[in-house]
């Protein structure tokens, strides 16, 4: 072509084909299993501290080439499978402490999830500045509900089972002298478990719910300190959930946006 705009065609096809390329990528990272979306969605947020040792970009491979005894392949099996469950739960209490607008790191926070072997331990504590429940009762505040149909979603998506433990400081309970602390962590727990359902998670999710009165306080902490009055939910995958052949079930349910209530 004469004149200066010869090579245009040339730079929007480039732009087509790089396009096509990034689509085509997309599409394939979306058509992978649990594993892979988890591995590349954190190598990106973190790109110098890839999730998965031993691979090649985010595909795993034998960087030993000799044949290893069937006992040696179990171990790695399990190793995996145990390196896949702890990155799955991480992702799932980070997701949860966005979706509640929370720092991690926040010193006093009203939330505390601490990842185990088989699931997750989450701690509601019912403190003066956020509390969970209206000051000696049973009924959940602004913030208590919020929190409680967001841990239902959660809940309801990964598949999680379900108990609830209640825990209470030593303090005087309404007028009642039969009504203590006992009756109030284990109906404080079973408010909860009444929440969860109402919002999302099916009766059958809910395993057990305990009152433990103030026998279990938090470690390193007094007696009468507030971090006492708190409802504990251990979140545990179901066998149908747990790792198989390197996958991991995700029942997707879409969780519908909201503002965290204010303290």
């Amino acid at each position: 072509m004469a004149g200066g705009g010869g090579g245009a065609w040339k730079v929007a096809y480039a732009d087509f084909v790089t396009a096509m390329m990034a689509l085509f990528m997309v599409l394939w990272i979306s058509a992978q299993d649990k594993e892979i979306l988890i591995s590349t969605s954190q190598y990106f947020q973190s790109p110098f501290r890839s999730p998965l040792e031993a691979t090649s970009g985010v595909m795993p491979f034998n960087s030993n080439k000799t044949t290893q005894s069937s006992g040696k392949g179990a171990e790695k099996d399990q190793e995996k499978d145990k390196h896949i469950n702890m990155t799955f739960l991480n992702s799932v209490a980070a997701d949860f402490y966005r979706l509640l607008h929370l720092d991690e790191a926040l010193e006093g926070k009203p939330i505390d999830i601490q990842v185990t072997t088989d699931g997750l331990r989450v701690s509601l504590f019912d403190r003066a500045n956020r509390p969970l429940f209206v000051p000696g009762t049973t009924e959940l505040t602004e913030w208590g509900s919020f929190v409680l149909q967001n841990m239902a979603w959660t809940i309801e998506r990964h598949g999680f089972q379900v108990t609830i433990d209640g825990h209470a400081r030593p303090q005087a309970v309404g007028a009642k002298p039969d009504y203590t602390i006992w009756e109030l962590s284990a109906d404080r727990a079973n408010a909860a478990r009444r929440g969860l359902v109402h919002y999302a998670v099916a009766p059958s999710q809910i395993e057990r719910v305990t009152g433990y009165g103030s026998t279990k306080p938090v470690p390193n902490e007094p007696p009468v300190s507030d971090s006492n009055d708190r409802v504990t939910l251990n979140l545990t995958l179901s066998a149908k959930q747990r790792p198989k052949d390197g996958k991991l079930v995700d029942k997707k349910v879409p969780i519908m946006p909201s503002e965290a209530p204010s303290s």
